[in-house]
């Protein structure tokens, strides 16, 4: 078995006018995005939060339509990574209004009422249904719809509003009467209740005690797409605030550069799509999350994450099912449940393209069972060649460069015979003359486990795929998109009862 070296060279990415660059802040800056959002000339935005957070939605809107000064470092020299933000209409040509097309406050007694609530539960449910109704009803009440909704999150509803924190103290505590988790599980064990508020009651447990993912689950369905954002980010940099939420933030033109990016991503528009890459190819991404709620009967969720060259994708959310092996420890699906799977990104393909992909790679993190592959190739055409490939992050191989004083290159690879390979997705970058990073980088191990395909190739494709997550403007991720954001696709999933019958829709709804 024979070990080869190789250095990948660093994707491009195309931007406006043709032009093409490594890094996606360079491309914005010079040449703008890719494709513009259908000849609108004006983001149209939806806000809510309390009425404090709407008025600081206004001033960061304001904010990041000017020049914001790029990150220096200790001897005031510019850090390359994280340079001027250049203002939203100068680097997406595209006018950002300094406040929402809608403006919805709502009161701030209310979601502290409701967040306060002795029972975890109880206290995320009512506080998403606060934000979720008041959204709803302005879709009801008015044509004009916005494009995204912003939600400025109030910081006690990000420190009560997620799972295993510690409440509220108790003198602060509101009380709650619905029923217990106890009593909720021996309801869903017991077949239900004739009793409606009973029912209603155990049904709260059905949902994610994590406010972000159980408030985008929960208008997944209203299609409505929603980018959260919390207070005390958006209070202005200037204000001598030191608390430790503060001391984390990154530095303000790096938030614009990302919180943009997602805006212009979220609007259905293209920042940026990868530059090089074979007509026909598609990349899908397996999602598994256990069902933790009292009616769980030791089933999972599954789903599917289809991504294009651009960026685009679909998620296409699969049936429930004993998914979850104790003995191995890994997620695998029936071979029924993977054919319908599969089905389903195959049209959903050929319904963006006409036609079925050339080539389609999946990419999972753990090796694929008969039962599964056989359900994979039993939904693909014949024309389109199927490649599984299994992804890890591996904790116990580094490579050293004893005779530099800088840490191994991004894109550099081993190949271990004709079909495993490692990859530095993370390491020294020369156009940022630095390495983004805290600790001696990590590999990925690629193995093509089913199919044929060139193991060169598909290290190239992953390392192509850590540049096209539009959550962020950072030079490239340490994971390619279609794992990267699996866990959070397969939470949102499971966040709330009524995802099982959202149809497919856009990533920009997930992240």
């Amino acid at each position: 078995m024979s070990i080869l070296t190789h250095r990948i060279a660093e994707p491009l990415l195309e931007f406006g006018h043709g032009q093409q660059m490594e890094a996606p802040k360079d491309g914005l800056f010079l040449f703008g995005p890719l494709e513009g959002p259908d000849g609108r000339s004006q983001v149209r935005l939806g806000v809510i939060g309390t009425e404090s957070g709407v008025g600081l939605s206004r001033r960061w809107l304001e904010r990041i339509s000017l020049h914001i000064p790029g990150k220096v470092d200790a001897k005031g020299k510019p850090v390359l990574w994280a340079p001027a933000w250049p203002g939203f209409e100068a680097c997406f040509g595209i006018a950002l209004p300094t406040r929402g097309m809608v403006e919805l406050a709502l009161k701030s007694g209310d979601i502290d009422h409701c967040i306060k609530k002795n029972n975890r539960a109880d206290a995320v449910r009512s506080t998403v249904l606060l934000f979720a109704d008041a959204i709803r009803a302005h879709i009801r009440a008015e044509e004009r719809r916005p494009d995204v909704w912003l939600v400025v999150v109030p910081d006690v509803v990000y420190r009560y509003g997620r799972p295993q924190v510690a409440p509220p103290p108790r003198d602060e505590r509101t009380p709650s009467d619905i029923t217990s988790f106890k009593d909720a599980k021996r309801f869903f064990q017991m077949g239900g209740d004739l009793f409606p508020d009973t029912v209603r009651d155990a049904e709260t447990y059905l949902f994610s005690s994590n406010f972000h993912h159980q408030l985008k689950a929960e208008l997944l369905q209203d299609g409505v797409v929603l980018q959260l954002i919390l207070e005390s980010t958006l209070v202005d940099r200037n204000l001598n605030i030191t608390n430790d939420r503060r001391r984390g933030l990154q530095d303000e033109a790096t938030v614009a550069w990302n919180f943009c990016t997602t805006l212009y991503f979220k609007m259905d528009a293209k920042p940026w799509a990868l530059a090089h890459v074979r007509p026909g190819v598609c990349y899908v991404g397996l999602v598994f999350k256990n069902d933790d709620t009292p009616a769980a009967t030791g089933e999972a969720c599954c789903a599917a994450q289809m991504f294009l060259n651009s960026g685009d994708g679909l998620v296409f959310r699969g049936a429930l099912g004993p998914w979850y092996s104790d003995e191995r420890k890994e997620y695998h699906l029936s071979r029924s449940a993977a054919a319908n799977l599969m089905t389903s990104v195959v049209e959903g393909y050929k319904l963006k393209h006409g036609k079925p992909p050339n080539q389609l790679f999946i990419h999972g993190r753990h090796r694929f069972s008969h039962d599964e592959w056989d359900g994979f190739c039993s939904a693909v055409p014949t024309e389109t060649q199927l490649v599984g490939v299994r992804i890890k992050q591996l904790d116990d191989v580094r490579l050293f460069r004893p005779s530099a004083s800088t840490p191994v290159l991004r894109g550099t690879a081993l190949t271990v015979g004709d079909w495993s390979g490692y990859l530095w997705a993370r390491g020294f970058v020369p156009r940022l003359a630095g390495y983004p990073g805290f600790e001696t980088p990590k590999p990925l191990t690629v193995d093509v486990t089913h199919g044929e395909g060139d193991i060169v190739e598909v290290l190239g494709d992953i390392l192509a795929l850590t540049k096209v997550n539009h959550n962020a403007c950072d030079f490239a991720s340490a994971l390619p998109v279609t794992l990267k954001f699996a866990d959070r696709v397969g939470e949102i999933l499971m966040a709330s009862p009524h995802t099982v019958t959202a149809p497919p829709l856009p990533f920009r709804h997930y992240i």
